[in-house]
């Protein structure tokens, strides 16, 4: 658990994607009553429509490509102890940190996830929900362990999938529910115990 202060956390946001979920916990970070500070985003894709948001923004952020992953995970250990980085958001970020990278920040980094985990870990969640006729999906707030999408859950979302549904139409309705529910979830751990 993340103890609070009062003081907000030191946050990095780790994305790979254009970053709607980063660019609402950049939003959220900015609130006066918000528990994070984003003081760094970290992207592992160099073309992301996020980094001109980054720029526009004046947020601090660095790329890494994670081809050579034991150096590049090396590289931002250094940086996040440097900056005395308290807490993690993974937010579309779609490579997996290495088991010893979790370790040295157990407990600090969270997940959001669209899928109620533990069904449809991984990738292609709304073709398999879908597919499978399910009633519902949804997103799922969790801390990460070193298995894939089977860390400790902190919160979730249902949505209801209509029959007239596609991946594209239910992903557009899961999106806004992670941004209600990221926000939600960080509140919940990090309030004041």
């Amino acid at each position: 658990m993340v103890k609070s202060t009062g003081i907000k956390k030191r946050t990095v946001i780790f994305i790979s994607g254009n970053g709607s979920n980063m660019k609402n916990l950049i939003k959220f970070s900015k609130i006066k009553n918000s528990p994070i500070k984003v003081d760094l985003v970290i992207s592992s894709n160099k073309k992301s429509s996020a980094i001109q948001y980054l720029k526009k923004n004046k947020i601090n952020f660095k790329i890494f490509n994670f081809r050579q992953k034991n150096k590049d995970e090396r590289k931002i250990i250094n940086i996040l102890k440097k900056r005395k980085t308290q807490l993690i958001c993974l937010a579309g970020f779609m490579k997996i940190l290495s088991g010893n990278f979790i370790k040295r920040f157990k407990g600090k980094i969270l997940n959001i996830h669209p899928s109620l985990l533990p069904k449809y870990k991984g990738l292609k969640t709304h073709e398999r929900a879908i597919h499978n006729k399910e009633k519902f999906s949804g997103c799922t707030v969790h801390f990460v362990n070193s298995k894939l999408d089977s860390g400790k859950i902190i919160i979730q979302k249902k949505v209801k999938i209509n029959k007239k549904d596609d991946p594209n139409t239910l992903s557009k309705k899961i999106l806004k529910q992670e941004h209600l529910l990221y926000p939600k979830a960080l509140k919940k751990i990090l309030s004041k115990t």
